[in-house]
């Protein structure tokens, strides 16, 4: 290969790639989509330690033990883990680029929730972050994580590092 070559720059073929697949969801994960439709944020709590998992889920993953009672309904506001700037456009994602792909851990929750920031330069998004979510209009929910189109940022003083450093 000659130099000049080797300087051109390399293009970028678009190729759709679409992936069907049937989703069998459980009681665990349809209860957790079916509030979704509602507008709610349901987690499960672990009888062993008391850890609330979001979404729910049919047993802990730590102590293999059946997670049961009453679900635990979590706010639509929590604290940015960590992000990542993202420059390449998604079909499914309706924000100018750059974006920032988000996780969250809601007020409450001890687990995090992978998501999207809108509202936010990707100057300022940063680890602590306070957000909320933007829902998308009512009369268009489904049972659907889909339901909540962004976080943005509250306005309010940072989470410490103390307070979410295990969920990095």
């Amino acid at each position: 290969m000659s130099e000049s070559e080797e300087r051109k720059p390399v293009e970028v073929l678009r190729t759709p790639v679409v992936l069907d697949y049937t989703y069998s969801a459980g009681q665990s994960s349809s209860r957790h989509l079916r509030a979704f439709g509602k507008g709610k944020l349901l987690g499960q709590r672990c009888p062993v330690d008391g850890r609330v998992y979001f979404p729910s889920r049919g047993s802990c993953p730590q102590h293999g033990v059946p997670i049961e009672g009453e679900p635990v309904e979590l706010p639509d506001r929590g604290t940015i883990v960590t992000y990542s700037v993202n420059r390449v456009p998604s079909e499914n994602i309706d924000l100018e680029l750059p974006y920032a792909a988000i996780q969250v851990l809601l007020d409450g929750a001890d687990t995090i929730l992978f998501h999207v920031l809108g509202e936010s330069s990707i100057d300022d998004v940063h680890m602590g972050m306070r957000v909320e979510a933007v829902w998308k209009p009512e009369e268009e929910w489904d049972d659907s994580v889909a339901n909540i189109r962004y976080f943005r940022p509250t306005g309010e003083p940072d989470t410490p590092f103390d307070q979410y450093k295990e969920h990095i």
